[in-house]
């Protein structure tokens, strides 16, 4: 795509978590905790890409996301990686001081639907996710999605490893790319009617755009990076292509 088009302003969500492990040693044991971000890599090939992006990690979700849809239209595009929507729907003034605040999700499906772009990249904890707890299916974000979320646990595991195959090789988001990698598993949806699937992995949508009312939507049904998302997909020639190209083609016009 046009690498000369206008610098994205880009609002990243998700991809960090804490680790809490406990030692056990004969008899005794103890506790340790860690902090872990996973788009590190991805973000600074979009930086790199000439891409701006503010970064809020899960944790902060409950206390930061705007409040205003004026505040979201500040950014081209809205990216969804690996946080359920609870954590949107459950902030903190909500769930422990019982204050009504604007409801997350209703604003960013107002912020697509007057011309914002986002991207849902899958993990864990996205569309529907391990035992169901992403439960964006159950949200208002399953009417803006170009996908049709399961009903339960949408993951598939592929520890033998399965390659992402191009159906729309010409697609300006992908055209060029050539030896597509390997990935550990995704999660499992079906493209809407009207959507354009791009890259599929084992017969199912892997990267898909659509669209909602003036904005446009894409979901990317695997990992920006480890275990779904493996070391040949982060060093793969085209990895930084594919993400800034998935934004140019999303974002706000």
């Amino acid at each position: 795509m046009n690498n000369t088009q206008k610098k994205l302003k880009v609002l990243f969500i998700g991809e960090s978590w804490h680790i809490h492990m406990i030692h056990s040693k004969g008899y005794d044991s103890f506790t340790s905790s860690k902090y872990e971000e996973g788009a590190t890599w991805l973000l600074e090939c979009l930086r790199k890409g000439g891409v701006d992006i503010d970064y809020m990690p899960a944790h902060t979700v409950q206390i930061a996301f705007p409040e205003s849809i004026d505040e979201l239209n500040r950014y081209d595009v809205i990216v969804i990686s690996d946080i359920g929507s609870n954590t949107f729907l459950l902030q903190n003034e909500t769930f422990y001081q019982l204050k009504i605040k604007p409801n997350a999700l209703e604003s960013i499906k107002e912020y697509v639907k007057n011309g914002g772009g986002l991207l849902m990249i899958g993990g864990y904890l996205s569309f529907m996710g391990i035992e169901a707890k992403a439960n964006y299916k159950n949200t208002v974000l399953a009417e803006v999605l170009p996908v049709i979320m399961l009903d339960g646990d949408d993951r598939v595991e592929k520890p033998e490893g399965i390659c992402a195959e191009a159906v729309s090789p010409e697609h300006p988001v992908v055209n060029g790319f050539s030896n597509y990698p390997v990935f550990l598993g995704y999660n499992q949806a079906v493209a809407r009617d009207d959507a354009d699937v791009v890259l599929t992995i084992n017969n199912d949508p892997l990267l898909v755009f659509g669209e909602y009312q003036q904005g446009k939507t894409a979901c990317f049904m695997s990992d920006c990076s480890p275990h779904w998302g493996t070391q040949q997909f982060m060093s793969w020639p085209f990895y930084t292509d594919l993400w800034v190209n998935t934004l140019q083609f999303i974002a706000r016009k």
